[in-house]
């Protein structure tokens, strides 16, 4: 699902001269966000047995902070704001669900349910006060916090659901990684029926990113008689984090996803 494809079902955000402050959702778009799940969720594991789960929480939290304050302030779309910022809220979601099964021992699969419902929340405000949930619209303060409150939910529901697969159901990590790519191919067919609108399918492709790639990252970190192929958390995070960085510097070089009149508008 690319923009030209969401926009097909998605109102015009009322304000056009006001800069986006997304991007457009490219091919690029799909392959970063899946790559940022993945680093969320092994730098996650990496901080909480190197520095502790509470001061892992405290130092993400400060960090995640600063890169929403960042992107707030920014006038509009900028690569490496945004996804610094994406980037903290998946370290940081991961460790939220993480803190709820570890910390209270609360079961994944009641995690998942709270998550979940925690989202539908999220968007039946986001409705209610703006009518539309489509991402062409965050051009106002509003929206844009409507817009974040709905990542961070989707990060912890997509953890807890991957957790879910993958530990509580026995599939391991590799066999839940294949369950969900499998799985997030329903949405792009759904749209392409007509079974579901772009708004609704670009959600619902956003959600199964997180469990996608947490559970091939949670594969190729954790050791081999937990099911994984042993490379460490700290190393895939690392790997993944310099992915990251060379693709976001691409977006931010060629403004690929920048939409085209603003692209042309810009100085």
């Amino acid at each position: 699902m690319t923009t030209g494809q969401i926009q097909q079902n998605a109102p015009l955000a009322p304000a056009r001269h006001a800069w986006s402050k997304v991007p457009e959702v490219t091919a690029l778009f799909w392959v970063v966000k899946v790559l940022t799940t993945g680093m969320g969720e092994t730098a996650s594991d990496f901080l909480a047995h190197r520095l502790g789960p509470v001061p892992a929480v405290g130092l993400a939290g400060v960090v995640l902070a600063a890169s929403l304050v960042l992107q707030f302030r920014a006038r509009r779309y900028t690569a490496w704001v945004y996804w610094t910022a994406v980037v903290m809220v998946s370290v940081f979601g991961t460790m939220a669900a993480d803190v709820l099964h570890v910390g209270l021992g609360i079961p994944y699969l009641v995690s998942t349910v709270c998550f979940a419902a925690a989202l539908a929340a999220v968007f039946a405000g986001w409705y209610a006060c703006e009518r539309t949930l489509s991402i062409h619209s965050i051009r106002t303060r509003r929206r844009e916090s409507f817009y974040w409150a709905t990542v961070m939910a989707t990060f912890a529901l997509g953890t807890a659901a991957g957790d879910l697969t993958a530990v509580t159901m026995h599939l391991g990590y590799l066999p839940s990684g294949i369950a969900f790519a499998a799985l997030i191919t329903v949405p792009a067919l759904a749209f392409r029926v007509r079974v579901l609108n772009g708004v609704a399918a670009f959600w619902a492709a956003y959600v199964l990113t997180r469990p996608l790639g947490a559970s091939f990252a949670d594969w190729m970190g954790v050791s081999r008689d937990r099911g994984g192929l042993g490379l460490g958390t700290g190393p895939v995070s690392l790997v993944l984090l310099a992915v990251i960085a060379v693709l976001v510097g691409c977006l931010a070089a060629t403004r690929a996803d920048v939409a085209p009149e603003e692209r042309a508008a810009r100085p």
